[in-house]
This record gives structure tokens, C-alpha cells and sequence, in this order.
């Protein structure tokens, strides 16, 4: 896999560009995404690996904006990369990749911390639109998926009950996708107050993420996406 970004070291990444880190073992599949990626001019592919190691690796050395994750790795899967990658760099996005959707593996990514969920069959473009949305905070996976997930969690222990006015609407506006540079132009507050409120949230509803906590606000009918 070295030799996939042997070209990016070449030349490197411009900070006005999102750095992706691509993990994907399989060869053709990371070719194409490196070869739509770098094709476009803020976005730039700053390191590729096909193994869980080589991905924590690849993390460390290039520190990436986004990173795009295979599901099924040789020496792992994604999920518990994603975990340990978001472990050491909290700021990061993941985006878990698979061959076909899974209401299980969405739980497990949204438990590990991910971004977001997307099946190999998206389009170029699809894909593309993925990464800005990802870089800008936004939720990826649609309203239908998620909802169809927390009516089949299982029932745990109530969460949320000291939730205040603004979280809930902060948590709404999350469910619609937003991210937290919009909510703040949306609600008329600082940008730092919303990630403020978003911590908040998401420890008090037991959660790892933004999408576990709407999950969970769902499913305790805290708020529902009718509204």
C-alpha cells in the first residue's frame, strides 16, 4: 500500500486542504478514492494503509481531518480502529466504509465514535460530498437509518432527565444534521457555546458521540425527528 501514496509525499498537503487518511485493504478500491480525492482541489489524500496497524500508524504520522475506514481489515476491523484512532486524535472523523449496509455494524460505529456510515456503492461524487460534510462536523446517515436502529436497540436505563431547554434543541438540531458552526448561526450563539452544550448532551444521555447521543434522545422519545 506504501506505493498508493508514494505521489502524496511528493507533494504534500496544503493546510487549506482536508487531509484524509484512506484505510482500505483492498487496492483498486483505495486507488479510486485516492484518485477522486486528489482530484478535487480542498481535498488531498495525506497517507493510505491496508491494515489496523498500518492505519494507527498512518494516523500518527500524517494526523488526518478525515479518515475513510474499511469495515473488514486483514488484522481487525474498523470498528475497534476507529476507536483507538479517535483516542488518540479526538478531532478526527471517521467514516466507516462497508461492502453492505448493517444496522449492527452502524451500532458499533456509533459506539466507536464515528462520524458517519457509507456503503462502497456511493458514487464519486456521493463520497466527495461525504468527506466536506464530515470535515464540517455534520451527521452522515440518513434520518430513516437511524431511526430504524434505535426502535431495534435494545432498552437500557433511562438517560437524559436532566437535560435543559437549549441541549434538547441543540439535540434536535443535531438530528437534522447540522453542524455545530450552523447550529450556532441557527440559535444566534457562540460557536464555542455549542460545543459546550454538545459535551453536555452527550454525557448526559451515557453516550460516546453525537449520533449515539440523538440515537439515544430517539429512542427515550427526548426528541423525534417529526418535529
Amino acid at each position: 500500500m506504501l506505493d498508493l501514496v508514494e505521489g502524496v509525499r511528493q507533494n504534500p498537503v496544503s493546510d487549506a486542504q482536508i487531509r484524509v487518511l484512506i484505510i482500505e485493504d483492498h487496492l483498486m478500491f483505495a486507488e479510486a478514492l485516492q484518485a477522486a480525492l486528489d482530484g478535487t482541489d480542498d481535498i488531498a489524500v495525506a497517507d493510505a494503509a491496508a491494515t489496523a496497524a498500518e492505519g494507527l500508524d498512518a494516523a500518527r504520522r500524517s494526523s488526518p481531518d478525515v479518515v475513510l475506514m474499511d469495515y473488514r481489515l486483514p488484522d481487525g476491523d474498523g470498528v475497534e480502529t476507529a476507536r483507538a484512532i479517535k483516542a488518540e486524535h479526538p478531532k478526527a472523523r471517521v467514516v466507516m466504509l462497508t461492502a453492505a449496509a448493517s444496522d449492527d455494524v452502524l451500532r458499533q460505529a456509533i459506539a466507536a465514535g464515528c462520524s458517519g456510515y457509507l456503503t462502497k456503492d456511493q458514487s464519486v461524487d456521493q463520497l466527495l460530498v461525504a468527506v466536506r460534510a464530515a470535515h464540517r462536523g455534520e451527521v452522515l446517515i440518513s434520518p430513516e437509518r437511524l431511526s430504524r436502529l434505535v426502535n431495534n436497540s435494545d432498552d437500557r436505563t433511562r438517560p437524559g432527565a436532566d437535560l435543559t431547554v437549549r441541549e434538547i434543541e441543540v439535540l434536535r438540531l443535531v438530528a437534522e444534521g447540522l453542524s455545530n458552526a450552523a447550529i450556532a448561526e441557527r440559535l444566534g450563539i457562540r460557536l464555542a457555546t455549542v460545543r459546550n452544550h454538545v459535551q453536555s448532551m452527550i454525557g448526559k444521555l451515557y453516550a460516546h458521540s453525537k449520533l449515539e447521543a440523538v440515537a439515544v434522545a430517539v429512542r427515550m422519545s427526548i426528541i423525534s425527528y417529526a418535529e
